[in-house]
């Protein structure tokens, strides 16, 4: 009897769990136009310099990374409910005020909550992780069709997005925005922290330089010297496109940590210039050990950096973004 009852309740919760997340909903926004949020912040530091713009020149949908990673937790639901208050509360305290807010420069930032798939997915051998996968993809995916009714359609937009964002983020351009129209309405597509194969989008580039449009750039952090786990010396050498976002080329010279506008590292209001070099070394981004005031007493034994992708490059990715939007209007003009 109490078998059975379980089984019910279990039935019962699937069933609700699988409604589709409505994007009316402003709660189910991390960082949305219409609503105060993270991704509004500018740190302190920055104010002084950047001169301040009411005229926003593109939308931005941004996909956050995993945060969903408590212990065992994919053992009772493989994804994230976005109602939860305390994930949700992580979630924007970490990469929506350190990530998404790198994309808010003249932009309308959008980030959807959605049912991510737990840390756990990614290393699953079973048939879970896809379907949990599958699941986050299909709200990102309706956000980003929701996205599409509801924002400014005159301004053209941008794709941003770091780890499982990333994965969600490359599947929805080449299911909704390679060879379509849209892709002419797309000025970039930063596609960070985990890989892009060479041979995955069809048409697409990889960007050249710091001003090219209609294509996308992407990179994954690891300490200079470090070849990587064992999964990426699985990889086929130089199989994965690499940009370095000191130079924003793909070559493999090394660039100085002068080159390097300022980190956002442990304080959000603090920018901290020249931190890290960085150059590509095969299929992925190799970083100088970070440098900065009192940095010899933070105990830093890190060789992945991929929690660092964006706010170790955060003012040269926040440039970049400007530099590509004037490049993309200036194209358009002509």
């Amino acid at each position: 009897m109490l078998h059975n009852l379980l089984l019910v309740i279990l039935l019962l919760t699937s069933q609700c769990y699988a409604q589709p997340t409505n994007y009316y909903d402003l709660s189910n926004w991390a960082a949305h136009p219409l609503k105060a949020d993270n991704a509004d912040q500018v740190p302190t530091d920055l104010k002084k310099f950047e001169k301040e713009s009411n005229s926003k020149k593109a939308n931005v949908f941004f996909i956050h990374p995993t945060t969903y990673t408590q212990t065992n937790e994919w053992k009772i639901n493989w994804n994230a409910k976005v109602e939860d208050t305390a994930l949700n509360n992580k979630t924007d305290n970490s990469s929506i005020l350190f990530q998404a807010s790198c994309f808010n420069y003249e932009t309308y930032v959008y980030a959807p909550r959605y049912r991510q798939a737990h840390y756990h997915a990614f290393f699953t051998k079973d048939n879970n992780g896809k379907i949990a996968l599958d699941t986050a993809y299909a709200d990102v995916k309706n956000a980003f069709l929701h996205f599409l009714k509801t924002a400014d359609t005159s301004l053209p937009f941008i794709i941003a997005a770091h780890s499982q964002g990333t994965m969600h983020g490359a599947r929805l351009i080449k299911e909704l925005i390679e060879n379509k129209p849209l892709q002419q309405k797309m000025i970039v597509a930063y596609l960070i922290g985990l890989p892009v194969y060479k041979n995955y989008f069809s048409t697409l580039p990889a960007c050249t330089n710091a001003v090219a449009t209609n294509c996308f750039a992407s990179w994954r952090s690891y300490l200079q010297g470090f070849e990587g786990e064992q999964y990426i010396l699985n990889e086929q050498p130089n199989s994965i496109y690499v940009t370095n976002p000191l130079s924003w080329q793909m070559d493999t010279a090394f660039v100085s940590k002068k080159n390097n506008k300022g980190a956002v590292l442990l304080k959000f209001n603090k920018i901290l210039k020249h931190v890290s070099g960085a150059q590509v070394h095969n299929n992925i981004l190799w970083i100088s050990k970070p440098k900065f005031k009192f940095s010899f007493l933070v105990k830093n034994k890190l060789i992945n950096y991929h929690v660092a992708d964006i706010n170790m490059f955060y003012v040269n990715i926040r440039t970049n973004l400007k530099e590509r939007i004037d490049a993309f209007y200036n194209k358009t003009i002509l």
